[in-house]
């Protein structure tokens, strides 16, 4: 028996923000105090770190849970599966349901059970939950189905990543121009055909690292002192990713069996193109080997940082020849890899 991906789908916003729409912002530092630069200054150094250009909003009247929904739909068609099948839906997100305009987030029911109950899935064997673990959420969701398939527990588990990031960011902070929405799903589910999960790595850095993500008030001290929003340390991530992922990375594929040299792609965590590619150049370090061409695909370009939705939308890209110069073929092996809110870091090594 094999554990393997057997369905995927995303759901990829319409409504596109561009850098230039961030030339009438008022960005401030942290203290209030006016940033010197003029905003075209601020956003070509941004895109010349991030090489983000452009990303993707919900529309109004959309939540978490509907962009979750669409891509699980999108899902069980890729997989042509009976819904009735599935024995657990595994939501991963960090805010809930944030209405457009709204400083509250909606957790009750959990966004699981919402994607169900739109799913219209009657069996009540089918058990949902969400999972709370920052943007390598969708990873962790695949390695928890991966165990509950092993242990016995179930035979097929829809897990998604989902987010509506555009709800939660200071539009004072610089950092606002990173963030995005958007949805990606998986059926995970056991089968006779080869490859699947071969091996898997996590970890939560807490002692020092918890808050490097947190919940914070505006730039803007004129604003309500209640009402917060997601900031981050991005130095300090930065610099954390890069000496934790690159051995997670190396943990799970020397736990596969697979040689570095089978490798055929890795889909990190669309977070800041410069610090995905350090992280791949230390990945490879480790190895002390050369990086191989198109060995690691990019979104974050057209489509910023959807935290949980960036692997399963990018994979699921990938795997339907939508995203040009990267291909899947049958037999390769793929690394999974992210970091994120907690600290935590996790990484999967499959066989497509």
């Amino acid at each position: 028996m094999n554990i393997k991906i057997t369905g995927t789908g995303s759901y990829i916003p319409d409504d596109v923000e561009k850098n230039e729409d961030f030339y009438q912002h008022e960005f401030l530092n942290a203290d209030g105090s006016a940033i010197k630069h003029p905003n075209e200054v601020i956003v070509k150094k941004f895109q010349a770190i991030t090489g983000i250009a452009e990303r993707r909003y919900a529309k109004e009247h959309l939540n978490s849970s509907d962009l979750g929904f669409f891509a699980a739909e999108k899902a069980i068609d890729d997989a042509n599966i009976d819904p009735e099948t599935i024995d657990y839906i595994i939501v991963a997100h960090n805010f809930g349901d944030v209405k457009h305009n709204s400083i509250q987030s909606d957790l009750l029911p959990s966004l699981a059970s919402r994607i169900k109950h739109h799913l219209r899935i009657k069996n009540p064997k089918c058990v949902t939950y969400d999972i709370l673990f920052g943007c390598p959420g969708w990873v962790e969701g695949v390695i928890q189905a991966n165990a509950f398939i092993q242990a016995g527990l179930a035979k097929r588990c829809l897990v998604i990543g989902t987010e509506t990031l555009s709800r939660v960011v200071d539009q004072h902070d610089r950092d606002a121009m990173i963030f995005a929405d958007g949805a990606g799903a998986t059926i995970i589910e056991a089968t006779h055909s080869e490859g699947g999960i071969l091996a898997h790595e996590t970890a939560s850095h807490t002692y020092d690292e918890a808050y490097y993500l947190h919940f914070g008030k505006s730039n803007n001290q004129e604003l309500s002192s209640d009402t917060c929003y997601i900031k981050m340390e991005g130095r300090k991530i930065y610099e954390f990713a890069l000496n934790h992922v690159p051995d997670a990375m190396k943990s799970a594929l020397d736990a596969s069996g697979s040689n570095i040299s089978e490798v055929k792609k890795i889909f990190i965590h669309q977070a800041n193109e410069k610090m995905d590619e350090a992280i791949l150049k230390r990945f490879y370090k480790l190895y002390n080997t050369e990086i191989p061409e198109n060995v690691m695909p990019m979104s974050i370009q057209k489509l910023g940082n959807s935290s949980v939705a960036t692997i399963p939308t990018l994979f699921d890209l990938v795997k339907n020849n939508q995203l040009e110069n990267h291909s899947l073929s049958k037999g390769d092996v793929v690394i999974f890899a992210s970091v994120g809110a907690g600290m935590n870091i996790n990484a999967i090594v499959y066989k497509y």
